[in-house]
């Protein structure tokens, strides 16, 4: 890194298994661990075809979600849109939200959070990654999720 500024590849980053039913994976890119910014971090999240992300929202942060391949749907509060490559979504602070994959595809997103701290959560929930790895078998979330999207201050809906 020079003068805060880098290029990272695609497969460079802190990789992590997601448990289901987002099974795929994310790469955080930018964190407060690995860059002079305090203030976001920004990842990719792959979606394999059918698997979703949970409802949730985040009582401090404010997210962008940015479609670049595949396509389903997400619901922020209680409305519905449909999300192809190039979609942007906005999620504000207290804002459940979640995301499908309908396609035959894996969804790619690009994520931003502000302030940073969605790394923490893949972390928490996932198992490392590395490039070239198999994808393992299908997982639970751990025993003590609900302690931990509490720790992170994760919103969970009114139905859990």
């Amino acid at each position: 890194m020079v003068g805060g500024t880098f290029a990272l590849q695609p497969e460079e980053g802190e990789g992590h298994w997601q448990p289901l039913p987002s099974t795929g994976f994310i790469i955080s890119k930018v964190t407060p661990d690995n860059s002079p910014y305090d203030n976001f971090s920004t990842g990719i999240q792959v979606l394999q075809p059918g698997a979703h992300i949970r409802r949730h929202a985040h009582a401090r942060a404010h997210e962008f979600l940015f479609c670049y391949a595949g396509h389903g749907y997400a619901e922020l509060g209680a409305e519905r849109h449909e999300v192809v490559p190039e979609s942007l979504l906005m999620i504000g602070r207290g804002v459940q939200h979640l995301v499908q994959n309908t396609s035959a595809v894996q969804m790619r997103l690009l994520w931003f959070i502000s302030p940073a701290g969605l790394e923490e959560w893949f972390r928490a929930i996932g198992k490392p990654r590395r490039p070239g790895d198999l994808q393992p078998p299908p997982f639970e979330r751990p025993a003590d999720v609900k302690a931990i999207q509490d720790r992170m201050h994760f919103v969970r809906p009114a139905e859990e």
